[in-house]
C-alpha cells in the first residue's frame, strides 16, 4: 500500500448557510490524502497503474465548483466521485477549510474532515 496527498489546493468558492456567502463567495484550502497499492506502478512506471493526482485535483476543483450549504456536503461529494471513477483507490481522506469564516472574531478557518473506505 502507499499514500499519495494533493496538498493546499486553494479555490474560491461560493458554499455557506448564508445568502452572503453563496453570492459573495469565499477562499477554501483542500487538503487530499488517498490510500492505494502502489507497489504495481512503482514497477510499471505507468501512468493507469497508479492513482492520477491531476484526476484527483480535477474532482475536487469540479465538486468545489457545485454551491453547497454545508462543506460534510461537498466533501462527501468528492469521496464519492474518487471511488466510483478510480478503482485503485481503497482509503480516502478529504479535509475543506473555509478560510477567514464570517462568524465573528479573529478566526483563520475552520476545517472539516471526513473519511472513507472502499466497499467491498
Amino acid at each position: 500500500m502507499g499514500i499519495i496527498k494533493v496538498e493546499n489546493i486553494r479555490i474560491f468558492a461560493h458554499h455557506g448557510c448564508l445568502k452572503e456567502e453563496t453570492k459573495i463567495g469565499s477562499d477554501y484550502r483542500v487538503d487530499l490524502k488517498v490510500k492505494a497499492n502502489l507497489q504495481t506502478s512503482a514497477k510499471t512506471d505507468a501512468l493507469q497503474d497508479t492513482v492520477d493526482y491531476v484526476f484527483l485535483n480535477k474532482v475536487v476543483r469540479e465538486e468545489m465548483s457545485i454551491p453547497s450549504k454545508l462543506l460534510e456536503t461537498v466533501a462527501k461529494r468528492i469521496l464519492d466521485r474518487i471511488f466510483n471513477e478510480d478503482k485503485l483507490v481503497q482509503k480516502a481522506t478529504v479535509s475543506i477549510s473555509k478560510l477567514n469564516p464570517p462568524i465573528g472574531g479573529d478566526v483563520e478557518n475552520v476545517t472539516i474532515k471526513m473519511t472513507d473506505k472502499r466497499k467491498k
